[in-house]
This record gives structure tokens, C-alpha cells and sequence, in this order.
């Protein structure tokens, strides 16, 4: 993704970043949707790591060790990217953060949290090991990764995402959790609300074509992707996790 867009209206003294595909931000209106697909998931752990000693790993801008900062005992930030390790430091102060790889740090813990991040790995069995080897007695690793059933053109092994390596089918991603920790529960992130209308919209009234033809997909986009907001998401198991988006897998040892 070329560099179109940068963040607005940071703090003083704190350098927006840009976007570039290798990482989602907040303040750009046109990445929104990612934003809040990330956001959603990075609010419900928090509900579950409260009074914990976290590390987020991959942390990127740093908005999500930040949510976790509000309900953890501490959080620590692992982020190698210069550039995103700089802005993290001097935008959330209420969060340390470590220049490290997922692969090498060492910060014993009661969670990590590593989202949408696995997918970027060449050796993801080393990258769950090395987490087990950092958690406290029942604590739990928390990661996620797009499922490549959603995310790729039907049959394809992959998407188009040139920082990706590997993009996973449910029973693959399970599969490669259970190597490593002996409880995993897996859920999927979904559409609600107004974004389940919108895909019903695509799926069976084919709205892509219909606002194509009124000349109206810029504006209506312009209004509609800014709009987007955590409840338009919804974490769920079960039976379906072939038409998620994300999936979720609490690891425990």
C-alpha cells in the first residue's frame, strides 16, 4: 500500500505515523474500519487481563497496550519498528515500551498479546513456544490472526498482502496453538449491526454494483467507513468460525 495517508491531529510533540499496510492506525479516517476491527478485539481482552501484568507484543502504534493499560496492573509494549516505537513512547504515557522482537524478548508475565501479527512470522512455533517460556503459572497468551477464508479470493492459498506469510483456515490456526498449550479456546470476530447489513447488502443485493452504477461510492464511503465503531463488531464461538473475519485463540499452558 503506497504511503496516501498519515495520521491527524496527534499530540504535541508526537510524530504522526503513515500508513503503509504493515500496521493499522487510529486518526485516519479512511483506515477506520481496521482500526475498530482491532480495537474491538484488543476491549475484550482487557476485560480479561484485569489487575495482570501484560505484555503486548507487535504493539505497533500502541493504542492497544494502551487499553489494556486501563484495567492491567502494568503493560509493556514490545514494538521493533523505529518509527512506531518513538510515537508509542511519546503518545501513551502510561505504558513502558521496549524496542524487541516477538521472538527475543524476555518479560516473565501473566498475559501476552500478540493480534493480527502471527501471519507476518516465518517461524510461528518458535513465536508460541517463546510465550509459554514468559507466562506465569495460569496465565494465558491471546492471539489472533484474519482468516485467509474471508480475507483471500475464494480457493486462494493467501491474500494479496505482501507482509504476510502464512494466513490461516480455522482448523490450521487451532492446529498450530494446540502444539504449543494444552487449552485453546478459539472464537471468531464478525460483523453486527450495521456492517452485517452492509455485507447482507454486498452478499445479496449486490450494492458494490448498485452505488457504482448511482456514481454515489465515494461519498457514500466517505460517510459510511468513519462511521464504523466497536459495536459494529461481535466475538463469538461456535459452529461458523469458517465465515469469521479475525480469529481469537486464549492459549493457557
Amino acid at each position: 500500500m503506497p504511503e496516501l495517508y498519515v495520521q491527524r491531529d496527534q499530540p504535541p510533540g508526537v510524530p504522526p505515523l503513515h500508513l503503509t499496510g504493515e500496521r493499522t492506525l487510529p486518526d485516519v479516517p479512511e483506515e477506520n474500519y481496521w482500526y475498530r476491527r482491532h480495537l474491538v478485539v484488543y476491549e475484550w481482552i482487557a476485560e480479561r487481563v484485569a489487575g495482570a501484568h501484560v505484555v503486548d507484543v507487535a504493539s505497533g502504534e500502541g493504542y492497544g497496550a494502551d487499553v489494556l493499560a486501563r484495567r492491567a496492573r502494568s503493560v509493556l509494549g514490545i514494538e521493533p519498528n523505529p518509527d512506531a516505537y518513538e510515537h508509542a513512547r511519546l503518545k501513551y504515557p502510561r505504558v513502558s515500551f521496549r524496542r524487541d522482537i516477538a521472538e527475543t524478548f524476555i518479560e516473565p508475565c501473566d498475559a501476552v498479546v500478540f493480534l493480527q501479527t502471527i501471519e507476518h512470522v516465518p517461524d510461528p512455533d518458535a513465536v508460541l513456544e517463546h510465550f509459554k517460556s514468559q507466562l506465569s503459572a495460569g496465565g494465558a497468551a491471546y492471539v489472533s490472526t484474519p482468516n485467509v477464508l474471508t480475507l483471500a479470493p475464494e480457493g486462494a492459498e493467501k491474500s494479496g498482502n505482501p507482509w504476510h506469510v502464512k494466513e490461516y483456515r480455522p482448523e490450521e490456526f487451532r492446529a498450530l496453538c494446540e502444539r504449543h498449550f494444552s487449552s485453546v479456546e478459539l472464537v471468531g470476530l464478525f460483523h453486527a449491526r450495521k456492517l452485517r447489513w452492509h455485507q447482507l447488502a454486498i452478499e445479496r443485493a449486490g450494492w458494490d454494483a448498485i452505488h457504482a452504477r448511482l456514481g454515489v461510492t465515494r461519498r457514500f464511503y466517505d460517510w459510511f467507513t468513519p462511521a464504523i465503531c466497536e459495536r459494529d463488531f461481535a466475538l463469538r464461538g461456535g459452529a461458523d468460525l469458517d465465515r469469521a473475519l479475525d480469529f481469537l485463540a486464549v492459549c493457557r499452558a
